[in-house]
Order: C-alpha cells, then structure tokens, then sequence
C-alpha cells in the first residue's frame, strides 16, 4: 500500500456482520501486547465531527479549513474537500504519523487492495468476499465454512483468535 510504512491489516464485511464490535474487542488486546494501533474507519455518510454552535462549526462554516481542535486530551482536524468523492485508503494513509502507530487497522475501503480479514456470519446469508478478493488473508466465521488452504479460518465470537493471528502471523509476515 502506497505511504504505509507500518503494516496495515483491514476488516470486511456486509453491514450489521460485527466489524466495529470485533475491533472494540481487539484493539485493547492489541495494546495489552505493547502495540500502538491506529485505525482508519471509511463511512459512505455525510460525516459531521462538530455541531452547530460550537466555535469550530462556527469557523469551518466561515471558510477555513482545514480546522483543528486541539486539547491536552485529543486532536481533531477537519478538512473540507472542493469535490465531493471517495477517499482512497492510500490518500487517508498519509495523514497518520507512521512512527507513533505500529499497526493501522482498517474497517471498510474493502475493493482497496490490502491484507484483510472477511467477517462472514452464516445467518445473514451474505455472499463470501474471499472468493473475488485476493487480498483476504483470513475469515473469521461462526460456522464450520471450509476455506481455501491459503486463508486462516478463525472465529468471529473468540477475539483472541483474531488476536492471535494478528500478531503471531500477520505481523510476524508483515516484519
């Protein structure tokens, strides 16, 4: 992936699979073993970060951008873009400081071409990615689902798999 200088690791899945309730689970998993995770969320919404009312509405809505808010607890900068499209995940990469982050992990951006994991929950009878994707290097499931040799099969209630291979075999693949 152009301008990743750390390994990235993305998650993809229909809607409603659990992509963002995985990720709750092992993310501080993830940082219990010492690792510093960054993470790129890709949303097809109209995203409002401020609200009206408050000074950086107020000042993003009079022209400037970008606009950052800034504490001793966070950062936030928010940029208006002058055409409306899609961001790539090569363009969004480039705004994370690769030397504070080990690991970016990534939910959606899911026909970029990148190392993911598919999530795939056989009640919601959504077709398999891997099949169309070569970049799927693991599916973490709940059913029994035979996978190609070349993909892990995990599972999707145990965040430690996920853990597990993440560490012991993505980042060890991605050193």
């Amino acid at each position: 992936m152009q301008h990743a200088l750390v390994p990235i690791l993305g998650f993809a899945a229909a809607s409603g699979t659990g992509k963002t309730t995985l990720l709750t689970q092992i993310i501080p998993a993830l940082k219990a073993q010492g690792l510093r995770v960054g993470l790129i969320k890709h949303s097809h919404h109209n995203v409002q970060i401020d609200q009206p009312g408050k000074d950086s509405f107020r000042l993003r809505v009079a022209g400037a951008s970008p606009v950052m808010l800034s504490s001793a607890y966070r950062r936030v900068m928010i940029t208006e873009f002058s055409e409306v499209k899609e961001p790539t995940l090569s363009e969004e990469i480039r705004f994370f400081d690769k030397s504070q982050v080990d690991l970016i992990l990534v939910e959606g951006f899911k026909s970029a071409c990148f190392p993911k994991i598919e999530l795939h929950r056989e009640v919601l009878n959504k077709p398999l990615i891997y099949p169309n994707d070569p970049n799927i290097i693991a599916i973490a499931t709940d059913s029994d689902l035979i996978v190609p040799r070349r993909l892990k099969r995990l599972d999707i209630n145990q965040a430690s798999t996920v853990v597990n291979f993440i560490i012991n075999e993505f980042m060890e693949d991605s050193l």
